[in-house]
């Protein structure tokens, strides 16, 4: 998948990234080349974490099945 990220100069040293489309995904680094790989990583446990709070524990198979009526 593409996200857009937005890279802003860091008022202390480096660069911050950060991803719109993840609130909360936020990470930095000494040059854009590193702050882009972080937040790559940053992207991939955000959502991981997402996958395993929105998708329901599976429980039981449910099957499909046509019926007549």
């Amino acid at each position: 998948m593409i996200y857009r990220v937005i890279i802003e100069k860091g008022e202390d040293f480096g660069y911050v990234v950060h991803c719109p489309a993840i609130p909360g995904c936020h990470s930095q680094g000494n040059t854009i080349e590193e702050a882009i790989e972080n937040i790559k990583d940053a992207i991939r446990g955000c959502l991981s974490v997402l996958d395993e709070e929105v998708m329901p524990k599976q429980t039981e198979k449910i099957a499909a099945m046509e019926i007549a009526i």
